[in-house]
């Protein structure tokens, strides 16, 4: 078993649990600003400076940022803390939290943790049954909800639920309510239950995605979070200080009901990061709000910057000025090359005229990409899934260094990330500190170290079957290079394995064809069948950016998918992707879906991960008739 390990850049938590962040940093720097939020200029006025948003799912309203500083948030953290014991919530007790991303999450959460109870993220499109399932499954006895469709949602089950005493609505004044119960409290009550936490105390219950089956409760504890984010906010001191003459920031983009999320969260709020809440990820909602926030690093998934880089093409193809954006694209991605090249001893950098030509595009198109992100962005970090090699070299080229990363729900986030001062793209990086990496023979992925889990909740035999003698089994195969970098190369349960016997790893195909600027997803089919195959579902917005650049009508998904101009574009992604795997493993056909998979029609996991049976079912039909034909 190969293996390597980076040590501790800080040591480990010897008392405490995470509030206490909230009350250092008020005592120490009470006037620092620490979160930002968005004010509404529409919705109802909730009696304390802010408005409700609009409507449940509607895109957030116009209204400018405001600050909260170190003292505010504590006091605020300190009300709620007051009103949830004032209402019966004890050390120990699990709190369910149903919403988007928005600053009231992260008021609740530091809430939850400075009384001792333990939150229970849940994500904001999960069905009843869902619902009830993780509500029982972690015994649950209160919930907090964003507004009245995830009450109803609640409410359809909630006479199953006997062990649930209270909920309440963020949109129906939960937060007055609870400060209002709360005077009665007095802080040292508060006090008393924040001394009593350890860092072994329990903090969160978060549930895998449960791409096939049920799925599991992650016992997290504060160790589990304190351990993460500090090595990483030590390692990527440069990336948390943001490198300019200007406060860092971040904009939290992620769900909150993620772990990926959660961890920055925990991380900004440790490292005095101001930290902005933005509930849509969608390019439309996110690009806006990052010229308005100006963060000056940004955590987010693959699918945010392959999105940026589409919207940024489309844009310069609608100005006329495709060809020099694809010029830019060849630039920065052999600049970004050859100055990787160099960090490793591999050549000798960008040549003269290379760097001529990277100073050219820079004034014609990669400033104006950064302008676009706020004008301040220069760091990002990619994780979730893996990102196209040719995508992180394009960003860095453009002067935005994204930094590829990889973790799972059970290891509290992140266990590897590309070091700042040596990315090496198209892999997810090096251990982070305080963690061990090891291959087993089968290629897949061990670790170990402060952020791992401490098992399912309430399943003892799948905790036992992950966790070894201090090592959990990510499910994950992977490769070590000779730095030490580690790529990646898909899930140990999805490699295919046609009726011939050829074993196939579908993530390797699915990621090259997704580059292309009109597909949106790509799921690779050969189960026991005599070839690879693959379905093909496409962007909309990409495909009416098409449409009307080459003069066609609108015409219905239905009707579009059989375009023989459209087939044309997607074969050439199709045959793009063939080139990364022997003829054997290469997708020999392919069918255009009318209509993308989503979380509601059960086809994604909450995470946007693909439920690859679930999608082999349900289009049963299209499956055959590619393997008749």
């Amino acid at each position: 078993m190969r293996e390597i390990t980076v040590p501790p850049a800080v040591p480990p938590a010897r008392s405490g649990g995470l509030a206490d962040s909230v009350f250092e940093r008020a005592r120490s720097r009470p006037g620092q600003a620490v979160i930002a939020y968005r004010e509404p200029d529409g919705g109802d006025d909730r009696g304390d400076g802010r408005r409700s948003t609009a409507s449940p799912g509607a895109r957030e309203p116009e209204g400018r940022w405001r600050d909260v500083t170190a003292e505010e948030f504590r006091d605020e953290v300190l009300a709620l803390a007051k009103g949830l014991l004032a209402e019966g919530v004890r050390f120990g007790d699990r709190v369910a939290v149903m919403s988007r991303t928005r600053y009231e999450w992260t008021l609740f959460d530091y809430a939850l943790w400075t009384i001792g109870a333990q939150s229970v993220p849940v994500y904001p499109t999960s069905s009843s049954e869902q619902v009830l399932w993780m509500f029982t499954d972690a015994a649950v006895s209160a919930a907090i909800v964003e507004h009245e469709d995830h009450a109803m949602t609640i409410g359809a089950v909630v006479d199953r639920l006997p062990l649930l005493r209270r909920l309440w609505q963020l949109d129906a004044g939960a937060r007055e309510q609870l400060t209002e119960a709360g005077r009665r409290i007095d802080t040292d009550v508060v006090e008393r239950h924040r001394m009593a936490l350890t860092p072994d105390t329990v903090a969160t219950v978060v549930y895998t995605s449960g791409s096939e089956g049920r799925p599991k409760g992650c016992v997290l504890t504060h160790a589990n979070l304190m351990a993460e984010c500090d090595n990483i906010v030590k390692r990527y001191e440069s990336v948390f200080s943001s490198g300019l003459k200007t406060e860092p920031t971040t904009l939290l983009v992620l769900p909150l009901a993620h772990v990926y999320g959660r961890m920055v969260q925990v991380a900004a709020v440790r490292a005095g990061v101001k930290l902005g809440h933005q509930p849509e990820m969608t390019p439309s909602a996110l690009l806006p709000a990052l010229r308005e926030f100006r963060p000056t690093f940004l955590l987010a998934v693959p699918y945010l910057f392959e999105r940026i880089h589409s919207a940024a093409r489309r844009r310069a193809e609608s100005e006329g000025r495709l060809a020099v954006f694809e010029q830019a694209e060849e630039v920065a991605e052999r600049y970004a090359e050859a100055v990787e090249r160099k960090a490793f001893g591999e050549g000798p950098g960008p040549s003269a005229a290379l760097r001529v030509r990277h100073q050219l595009m820079d004034r014609l198109v990669y400033s104006r990409l950064r302008q676009a992100l706020g004008g301040r962005l220069r760091y990002a970090v990619s994780g979730g899934s893996s990102m196209d090699r040719r995508l992180g070299l394009f960003f860095d080229g453009a002067g935005v260094r994204v930094f590829e990363g990889w973790g799972l729900t059970e290891t509290t986030a992140t266990l590897t990330g590309n070091p700042p001062e040596r990315p090496r793209f198209g892999t997810v990086g090096m251990p982070i500190p305080g963690t061990t990496v090891a291959l087993g023979e089968d290629g897949e992925v061990w670790v170990r170290g402060g952020q791992v889990f401490q098992g399912y909740l309430s399943d003892p035999a799948a905790t036992a079957r992950c966790l070894r003698e201090g090592w959990f089994a990510t499910g994950d195969l992977g490769a070590l290079d000779e730095y030490g970098y580690l790529t990646i190369t898909g899930r140990k349960k999805d490699v295919l394995v046609t009726s011939s016997g050829k074993t196939v790893n579908p993530a390797v195909l699915e990621g090259r064809v997704r580059t292309h600027p009109l597909v949106a997803q790509c799921v690779v089919i050969g189960n026991d069948r005599p070839f690879v195959s693959a379905l093909v579902t496409l962007d909309p917005e990409a495909v009416s950016h098409w449409l009307a650049m080459r003069r066609k009508p609108a015409v219905p998904a239905s009707q579009l998918v059989h375009d023989a101009d459209l087939e044309h574009e997607i074969r050439r992604a199709v045959i793009a992707a063939n080139t990364q795997v022997s003829q054997a493993e290469s997708i020999r056909t392919f069918r255009i879906l009318g209509r993308q998979f989503t979380v509601e029609d059960g086809l994604l996991t909450p995470s946007l991960k693909l439920r690859r049976r679930s999608i082999e079912k349900v289009y049963q039909q299209e499956i055959d008739t590619l393997y008749r034909r």
